[in-house]
């Protein structure tokens, strides 16, 4: 089993349409918390997220929700809880 620790970062489009930017990996839980408390300075808005799993099986948990800031889209909140 492995965890995968992701930032996923929004700016702000026109129109209030949020552009997702490329997902980033983090090393462990705390470095995507503070990943993310620092992208949130320049985004409209940032989550991070942590998922565990067995890559080599493809079966994974829920993906958790470590932290959020600012505007996340609903849909993006869904995939991951």
């Amino acid at each position: 089993m492995i965890t995968y620790y992701v930032v996923q970062a929004f700016l702000a489009g026109n129109k209030g349409f949020l552009i997702p930017e490329e997902p980033r990996e983090a090393r462990s839980e705390g470095h995507a918390r503070l990943w993310a408390e620092r992208l949130a300075e320049g985004r409209a808005g940032v989550v991070a997220f942590s998922r565990t799993g067995d890559p080599a099986t493809g079966a994974y948990d829920d993906a958790a929700i470590i932290c959020q800031f600012g505007l996340v889209p609903e849909a993006a909140i869904q995939m991951v809880s």
